[in-house]
């Protein structure tokens, strides 16, 4: 099965998202009146091997209960498709076999928002550049096995050949990686579920966060939402936006949040135009859209693009904006 070596990587949060107005779990807030106080509930959890969190404002915890059970098995139902790691998960049974027959539905929407990015990023979001991530995280190792150009020659999103009945590879050796979306792709699935039962506030955070509603009902009509900061670069304190985010979702990125080198300056992101860790203008990127695997796969797509592709990629799009530090520690707001 071709996935990630095992590697002494050094590991830090690839985000730094806080929800300001949350204090703890149980805290009230006074959103309208009823015969039960509205109240803060919470669940953590992980998926995709990430630390999870949900915060549902509710006046019915039994009924919260219930959907956070459901939630689980949901997660660990999409985890099943989307899984690098799952032996028998869609995923691995394409990368290991070259080929999906009865792909499911979210496996073949996923890739389909998938092809979308990676024509408007030019090529800077690319699924397929795990035959990468595995040669860098072997030589992390001190296993210099591989031939770069061949391993090379293996990543291209082009090569994937998608059909409602069967996803392939068009070439050997090819394997495809969905970290850097489906985290993304699996908080809107959830949001949806919580909105399905009629949940109007809330934060969801499943690797990428998405907002519904507000903390508080009782603010300002500028100030409506959940308040956030974004931190896109945990290490640069002093470059961070406060936003109040309600109906959308964000994602971030930090070149240097993952590396393969234990002196922390060789990117675990690659740009796959190259082969090479990324070493744009950009160290950090948080990306603000409609929807969390948008955010998700273009906050991937940011650090690989210069400054002047992204903004190109957010005026395709025209419903995302980014908020990116740069190398001197500058920030800006790019939108369409």
């Amino acid at each position: 099965m071709n996935h990630t070596v095992s590697a002494p990587l050094r590991l830090s949060r690839r985000r730094f998202i806080t929800i300001s107005a949350v204090a703890a779990a149980g805290a009230v807030f006074p959103l309208q009146k009823a015969s039960a106080e509205p109240t803060l509930h919470t669940w953590r959890g992980v998926a995709l091997g990430a630390k999870a969190q949900i915060n549902v404002v509710h006046d019915d915890a039994s009924r919260v209960q219930g959907l956070f059970t459901a939630i689980e098995r949901e997660i660990r139902r999409l985890e099943g498709i989307f899984s690098l790691y799952q032996a028998n998960s869609e995923l691995s049974r394409l990368n290991s076999k070259g080929q999906l027959f009865a792909p499911s539905f979210e496996m073949l929407e996923l890739l389909s928002l998938s092809q979308r990015l990676h024509s408007v990023t030019e090529g800077a979001f690319d699924p397929t550049v795990q035959p990468l991530w595995s040669y860098y995280a072997r030589h992390a190792t001190g296993n210099h096995t591989g031939n770069f150009e061949a391993v090379f020659a293996c990543v291209g999103f082009n090569g994937v050949q998608i059909q409602p009945d069967e996803i392939r590879f068009r070439k050997s050796g090819m394997a495809m990686t969905l970290n850097g979306i489906a985290q993304g792709f699996i908080t809107d699935r959830i949001t949806t579920l919580l909105e399905q039962e009629h949940c109007a506030d809330m934060v969801v955070e499943i690797g990428e966060l998405a907002a519904r509603g507000s903390a508080s009902r009782e603010t300002s009509s500028d100030e409506k939402g959940w308040p956030v900061t974004l931190r896109p670069d945990p290490s640069l304190t002093d470059a961070q936006a406060e936003i109040h985010l309600s109906n959308a979702a964000v994602a971030s990125s930090a070149r240097l949040g993952t590396t393969f080198d234990q002196g922390g300056s060789r990117s675990h992101i690659l740009d796959p135009r190259t082969g090479r860790p990324v070493e744009t203008g950009l160290v950090g990127a948080s990306v603000v859209a409609p929807s969390a695997a948008l955010a998700d796969g273009l906050s991937t797509a940011a650090l690989v693009c210069s400054e002047t592709q992204l903004q190109q990629a957010l005026s395709c799009l025209q419903t995302a904006r980014a908020f990116v530090v740069r190398e001197d520690r500058s920030t800006a707001w790019l939108a369409a």
